[in-house]
């Protein structure tokens, strides 16, 4: 069997079980489009568990086989590739996070495939020491805005299981002027997860920030805060720029 013949199966599966209800009843949350077969969780459960199941599969030919899958623009397909690179998390090496560092330039086109990356995958690469920091510096300033908001919402699981956050804030410093809203969202995110556990640090480092970041960072790292406590963080109009310089953010 070769990454092809997977990658068509796969895809005939999808192409059989197309569900336009399900296909509309997500549709509403993806404002840049939602291309899917609109498989449930049932389905897409039962075609990965076949697919391990084959004899003889191995973790090359599932890595290959998900770069075919992530490019595709079904979004199905892009579960299904996380799932089954899930399957062989036991043998992960540092190629497995190369191939799914490669999906980003190949194929993730919005949010919710972002954070299922970072939620199920890059979380195991933190734990399992095949990613850190500077292994994810350059995405940072990647071209494809979802691998910057990748940058920073990867860091959600691991900074939760730290003491020192001051590395995390170094880290996400550069990115406070970001243009694209969804970084936006990524980052106020992360810090109201931080401020959740460090109220002090993370409000010296918003403090830093606040008369000129985009403030839809604010408004997703302040939500747990108080009215009162939220004030501390309006950009102040006498020294601050334009709004119209804040893109997205604004």
């Amino acid at each position: 069997m070769t990454p092809a013949d997977l990658f068509n199966d796969i895809q005939t599966f999808g192409s059989e079980n197309t569900n336009t209800a399900n296909i509309e009843k997500f549709a509403r949350y993806f404002k840049e489009g939602f291309d899917a077969y609109g498989l449930n969780q049932e389905q897409v459960t039962g075609k990965v568990s076949e697919i391990l199941s084959i004899p003889g599969i191995t973790r090359e030919l599932i890595q290959e086989t998900t770069l075919l899958l992530v490019k595709s623009p079904k979004y199905d397909l892009t579960v299904i590739a996380i799932r089954l690179i899930l399957g062989f998390q036991k043998s992960w090496t540092t190629d497995t996070f190369k191939t799914v560092e490669k999906w980003f330039s190949l194929g993730i086109t919005n949010w919710a495939q972002t954070d299922y990356i970072c939620g199920e995958l890059m979380n195991l690469f933190f734990k399992k020491n095949l990613a850190d920091l500077q292994k994810i510096g350059p995405w940072r300033t990647a071209t494809n805005k979802f691998q910057r908001r990748a940058a920073v919402v990867s860091l959600i699981k691991p900074m939760k299981l730290d003491t020192d956050f001051s590395p995390y804030y170094e880290f996400i410093a550069p990115m406070m002027h970001d243009p694209a809203r969804e970084v936006h969202q990524g980052l106020g995110w992360f810090l109201r997860e931080t401020w959740k556990k460090q109220p002090e640090a993370a409000e010296a480092f918003l403090l830093k920030y606040k008369d000129t970041s985009p403030r839809l960072i604010f408004q997703y790292a302040t939500e747990k805060m108080t009215a009162e406590g939220k004030e501390r963080f309006r950009k102040d109009r006498r020294t601050s720029p334009s709004p119209r310089g804040e893109g997205a953010g604004g």
